[in-house]
């Protein structure tokens, strides 16, 4: 079993056990995602893990731990970005730069179980949204890097999923008009 694996096994699991004990997705995601990242960021120079790569891998087990238990991945994704948020202490542009990688790896993940690329995207940008005060970003900002980081992989899915994922993106969520910031030029971009 590889690192990666292993890490993502870990916060699946981890989930796993603690949604069935607790019920709350969202608290158990972003406490798991948090103390699982943090403990993994100390140990990066030691383990030769990147930092996106272990951002990649914890997102990568939320999701399939909350799909495992049949929890919404809305909540997982939300929790997720607030997990990652932090456990890395990212603010400024670094956070809204980590919020937009973070949002890819979950749909990624999300797209490889066949999850609800829709409501993982929403939770996304509910997830920056509810952390842009402490990573001191405007709540617009923090929302557009979530639906960019969201988009950017969906386009690398497919046209369905890309067309899903800005259904979903390009509306008021939690009260903030949701703007993508350019260059983000998926496939309908591309066709005009």
């Amino acid at each position: 079993m590889t690192k990666s694996t292993g890490l993502v096994e870990s916060v699946k699991n981890g989930l796993v056990g603690a949604v069935k004990g607790t019920g709350d997705i969202a608290k158990v995601t972003v406490d798991t995602v948090s103390s699982t990242l943090s403990t993994v960021l100390k140990d990066t120079g030691k383990v030769g893990v990147s930092a996106t790569d272990a951002i990649a891998d914890v997102a990568g087990g939320a999701i399939r731990g909350v799909s495992q238990v049949g929890g919404h991945l809305g909540h997982a994704a939300k929790g997720t970005v607030v997990g990652v948020l932090r456990a890395t202490k990212h603010v400024g542009t670094e956070a809204v730069e980590t919020i937009d990688r973070t949002a890819g790896s979950v749909i990624h993940h999300t797209a490889e179980i066949g999850g609800e690329l829709g409501h993982a995207a929403t939770g996304l940008v509910e997830g920056a949204i509810h952390s842009a005060k402490d990573i001191g970003v405007s709540t617009e900002e923090a929302a557009s890097a979530a639906a960019h980081g969201a988009l950017k992989a969906a386009d690398k899915v497919g046209s369905t999923a890309l067309d899903t994922v800005r259904h979903a993106v390009t509306q008021t969520i939690s009260g903030v008009k949701v703007v993508v910031k350019e260059p983000f030029k998926g496939k309908d971009e591309k066709k005009s």
